[in-house]
């Protein structure tokens, strides 16, 4: 036992030496990993800097530049600071920017079968339904063929962040019948635009930070944005008393993020990879998140002494009317229907399992709320 035991001695020694030289080398090479310079990018929203929504792309880029661990830089910048809302598509398609925050809708000017992956036809669905079908459903592959062969861009594109069904608006007097909308002078996006002018409506399309001081001015008589928390750091409340919430003209969004093609694919596999993680994780702290503020900020535009209205049922029933002429006419371009005949049958199966599914969340909210 003693011979063996004093005969290991050496060999623990040298090994004990070996792996010391080993860890040393280790030491000294390490820092030549980390010597490689950040992939640094500049990330423009299409969103003014108080908007929430612009708070939402600096979530991703803060993901972005977290689980990369230096890697990446990503450099958010606003609205306008680089290129204006509407030419970020682009810019990043030609490179002047590297990567955008934005919605599908917006591009709705280059084909208006971009505005069915933003904000789609009220088929009952809602937007993490609408996301189900962009994985799960082929809408990515939808999205990639007209961005990158319909329309030749050089984009990247994930579509992110679900969105609540956006209001009617914001008016002088409160609409009761769809017949007051006639000729009013309004603005959305999107397809929204197609259906209100199918309602007779005056559609005005600008970007977000334009909404408000045009309806100032007599510009515009009515207008939506999106969302209690965007449309009360906009102002909206020092120009309008009246905000109609539910419609079916936006009744589901998402954003969208774009990167210029060539930037991204140039990037190592593992890169992309944490990008793309990083646009699921900033999706889902989105919704929590929107699920705080957007109700407290509904609050606060009420103590501004904004009455607070939902829209009539003939109006959402003109709507959807109107929803049935669109899609028909639009359904002539081969690749639009395409698309909707893919998010109807997606939207028949999903929706119509969970509203056979799920109970009436109003059933028992009413029961333990008393809301009438």
């Amino acid at each position: 036992m003693s011979s063996s035991h004093e005969g290991a001695r050496p060999n623990r020694r040298a090994f004990m030496k070996t792996a010391a030289v080993a860890a040393g080398a280790t030491v000294i090479a390490a820092p030549a990993v980390h010597a490689q310079a950040p992939i640094k990018l500049k990330f423009q929203s299409t969103w003014p800097n108080k908007d929430i929504f612009h708070e939402f792309a600096g979530d991703f880029v803060r993901y972005v530049n977290t689980m990369a661990g230096g890697r990446v830089e990503l450099e958010l910048l606003a609205a306008g600071a680089v290129v204006p809302a509407f030419q970020v598509l682009d810019a990043v398609s030609s490179g002047i920017i590297d990567g955008g925050h934005g919605v599908s809708a917006y591009w709705y000017g280059k084909n208006k079968a971009f505005s069915l992956f933003g904000t789609a036809p009220a088929f009952g669905w809602d937007a993490d339904e609408l996301l189900g079908w962009v994985r799960y459903g082929g809408g990515q592959q939808l999205y990639d063929e007209l961005t990158q062969q319909i329309l030749k861009l050089n984009v990247v594109g994930m579509l992110t962040g679900p969105m609540p069904s956006q209001p009617l608006g914001w008016f002088k007097a409160e609409i009761t019948s769809p017949d007051q909308l006639k000729g009013m002078k309004y603005r959305t996006v999107g397809l929204g635009a197609d259906l209100f002018k199918e309602m007779g409506v005056a559609v005005t399309i600008v970007p977000g930070g334009e909404i408000v001081p045009a309806m100032d001015r007599g510009l515009l008589e009515g207008a939506e944005f999106n969302n209690p928390s965007s449309d009360l750091v906009l102002g909206f409340p020092d120009v309008s008393k009246v905000y109609m919430v539910q419609s079916y003209h936006q009744a589901l969004e998402c954003f969208e993020v774009l990167f210029n093609k060539t930037k991204f694919e140039s990037m190592p596999k593992d890169v992309q990879a944490i990008i793309k993680a990083a646009a699921d994780a900033a999706s889902s702290d989105m919704m929590w998140k929107a699920q705080d503020r957007y109700s407290k900020d509904l609050e606060v535009i009420r103590s501004r002494g904004v009455k607070v209205v939902q829209t009539p049922k003939p109006v959402l029933e003109a709507q959807l009317k109107a929803w049935d002429k669109v899609i028909a006419n639009l359904s002539a371009d081969p690749f639009f229907k395409k698309v909707v005949d893919s998010q109807m049958a997606w939207a028949k199966r999903v929706v119509g399992f969970r509203l056979e599914y799920e109970p009436d969340s109003a059933f028992a909210y009413n029961h333990f709320f008393k809301r009438a």
